[in-house]
């Protein structure tokens, strides 16, 4: 049952303080903005705005939805603001205008794609200290658990041999997964252990 929002109604719902806010929307009408993101890495995240605000991290593939609700005929703009680790994420049917009802849009798509070729985890860093992972010429710098990922884009079958360049004070960090060939679809992450 789709409920339409009565002038009387929506004067009454202006007047209602902060704690009912949320029950009056549904009521008021109040469109929410969702879709889908997909293509997002394992242990991966990315924070989405929907009109320069409203920050949503993501992170697994699937539906999303923003928290604060749209008005009737408010504009939405979905963006990106902050990418995964190694990853580029692109927005489509992000912009647009609710209608008259404040009907809900879920039809954003969210595309993830890696853009570096050698990435990984790292866990076990203490805070406060800094690891150098080196591939040839190219380095990474890690400050702390989680992702990383080189800039470089390898060819395929381009080869690589990850290392410790300069480890953190007072640790050891090993290196799995380090060598190989690059082939995007077989690759498997480097996992990069500190103790």
């Amino acid at each position: 049952m789709t409920l339409v929002a009565t002038p009387l109604l929506s004067r009454s719902c202006k007047l209602l303080g902060a704690a009912a806010a949320s029950a009056c929307l549904v009521a008021c009408g109040g469109g929410e903005i969702g879709g889908t993101v997909t293509g997002l890495g394992t242990g991966l995240s990315l924070t989405l705005l929907n009109n320069g605000s409203d920050a949503l991290t993501v992170s697994r593939n699937g539906n999303f939805a923003f928290g604060t609700l749209l008005d009737d005929n408010a504009s939405y703009a979905v963006t990106v603001q902050t990418q995964p680790v190694g990853q580029s994420c692109s927005v489509a049917n992000g912009s647009g205008t609710l209608d008259a009802e404040g009907t809900s849009i879920d039809t954003v798509r969210v595309t993830c794609a890696y853009s570096s070729s050698l990435r990984g985890t790292v866990s076990g860093l203490l805070s406060g200290v800094a690891l150098t992972l080196a591939n040839g010429s190219a380095q990474v710098v890690v400050t702390a658990d989680g992702p990383f990922a080189f800039a470089e884009v390898l060819t395929e079958g381009a080869s690589y041999s990850v290392r410790a360049l300069t480890q953190p004070m007072g640790q050891f960090c090993s290196v799995q997964n380090g060598d190989g060939s690059f082939f995007a679809a077989g690759f498997q992450d480097i996992v990069v252990t500190c103790n």
